[in-house]
């Protein structure tokens, strides 16, 4: 006699990971619409987040109708989180009894085998007068020497202080060159660094135009795509190393992505704050990195545009042809001002080539230790990162083998709140200027991003964080997930009663 059908309840109960099979997992609550989801009610109510199309019910959100003619553009995925974390008691001055694994930026202590920091800044009078739009003279001089020391050695072309502006963060570098782009087809990626949601959604000359990576296929972006030339794509923006997978485009790959400007009549943007954080196989290659500039044959020619930035200084420069860097100093004028006069003379030092190689290799040992250290012990409470970084320092990880509701990710960063430790919620990488589709059919719906950037204590907070959610899950089911979320520090607890 042939055994029953097992139920689709019993299905999935037998393809969830070993340690939730014998958990109740409240199957009956099982959210496929984000109307259903009080983490994803909290998320609409955001200013700036509510649907913008006609696709779900509009969310009225009384605080964005106060002000004739404004329209909130929606935060970026760090923002959000962290004013989630201050509505449950994060703040700045006790941020020692949280861990932060949302905010994109490195630990900013000593670093074993690293130079000393520089801990203060130096300047005469001068200094105290604006700089230019285009930034000091002096440290454009060094970037573009930079450039050509690690890069451009033997190359015919050079860059020179004329290819570099400096701009005061990463984020103003983008809306520099954002604003001086005409009326023209984007091609963007999902998923991908948050910020350029809302440059694509403020510009309006930009027409968004997105391709969707593959996780199969390791988010590789891919280079031949036919949608270049059949749809007219005048600007490629992206990220390399990719925010947040953790990929990398380099070698023939990156090289046909540069020849593609040269070769399609398309400007290619790299953000590439990342390219020091490299992880080798090969011990002899530690200290390297990678650029774009590599592959550029005539740097005035050639429509690749470079943007880094030295975090926290807001200390940003933007590598491209001259004429380029001409419109970025107009854009300047009337977007920013110019970044900071004292700390663009400090940082000239920071970028000699040989201090440059030092920082490099201190920083890939040191990132790498990290990378491992969490790699392991995620995988040790069952959690397995199916796609390791190979660059950047995040973890994109998939948590779609978890049990409903905490297999979400603005759901999982809610839980995790109540347990002091900060993630980002995949959506964010979802760039989508429209807004319109329900959250639940989001490629990234699955997914947060880890930072393995802060101090090594705090990533252990974080990751016992996690364990002890997965344990309550284990012990106590799924009913205690997916509600009592506070609104504010003030306010009440949740948004719904729970049923």
């Amino acid at each position: 006699m042939s055994s029953p059908r097992p139920t689709s309840a019993q299905a999935s109960r037998a393809n969830t990971p070993l340690h939730f099979r014998d958990v109740d997992l409240d199957v009956s609550k099982s959210y496929k619409h984000e109307d259903e989801s009080e983490a994803h009610q909290l998320y609409r109510q955001a200013a700036g987040h509510k649907v913008k199309g006609t696709i779900l019910p509009q969310t009225v959100n009384p605080d964005e109708e106060t002000v004739p003619g404004i329209q909130h553009p929606g935060s970026t995925g760090v923002i959000y989180c962290s004013d989630r974390a201050q509505a449950n008691g994060f703040n700045y001055a006790s941020s020692h009894e949280w861990s932060n694994l949302g905010q994109g930026a490195p630990e900013v202590g000593p670093i074993p085998g690293a130079p000393d920091r520089p801990l203060k800044v130096e300047y005469d009078n001068d200094a105290l007068e604006y700089a230019p739009t285009t930034g000091v003279k002096a440290l454009r001089e060094a970037v573009a020497n930079l450039y050509n020391t690690t890069y451009r050695q033997g190359k015919a072309s050079q860059y020179t202080y004329e290819n570099v502006c400096i701009v005061p963060g990463g984020r103003a570098g983008l809306s520099r060159v954002a604003a001086v782009i005409g009326d023209v087809y984007c091609s963007y990626q999902v998923p991908d660094y948050t910020a350029y949601d809302q440059m694509l959604s403020a510009f309006r000359r930009l027409v968004p135009v997105p391709t969707a990576l593959d996780p199969e296929d390791h988010y590789n972006l891919d280079i031949k795509q036919k949608d270049i030339h059949t749809q007219g794509l005048a600007v490629i923006i992206a990220s390399n190393p990719r925010n947040p997978t953790g990929q990398v485009i380099k070698g023939k790959d990156l090289k046909e992505l540069v020849d593609i400007s040269r070769e399609s009549t398309t400007t290619v943007i790299l953000d590439e704050f990342y390219s020091w954080y490299i992880y080798h196989d090969d011990d002899k290659d530690i200290g390297k990195s990678i650029s774009s500039a590599e592959y550029v044959e005539d740097v005035n020619q050639d429509s690749v545009v470079i943007n880094w930035r030295l975090p926290g200084w807001r200390i940003c420069w933007v590598i491209g042809p001259k004429n380029l860097i001409t419109a970025l100093s107009q854009s300047g004028s009337f977007l920013d001002g110019g970044a900071n006069h004292p700390l663009q003379l400090a940082a000239v030092p920071l970028l000699d080539p040989q201090h440059v190689h030092s920082e490099r290799i201190a920083l890939q040992k040191h990132f790498k230790m990290k990378r491992d250290h969490v790699l392991k012990r995620l995988k040790a409470i069952g959690v397995e990162v199916t796609l390791p970084p190979v660059a950047t320092f995040y973890i994109w990880l998939n948590l779609e083998n978890l049990p409903d509701p905490i297999n979400n990710g603005l759901t999982f960063f809610e839980e995790l709140l109540k347990e002091k430790t900060i993630v980002i919620p995949g959506i964010f990488f979802d760039i989508n200027p429209a807004h319109r589709r329900n959250l639940f059919n989001s490629p990234c719906h699955h997914f947060v991003r880890l930072s393995f950037g802060p101090p090594l204590e705090d990533l252990d907070k974080g990751i016992d964080a996690i364990a002890r959610v997965l344990r309550k899950a284990k012990k106590e089911g799924m009913r205690s997930f997916g509600h009592s979320y506070r609104r504010s520090i003030d306010g009440p607890a949740s948004l719904t009663s729970h049923v």
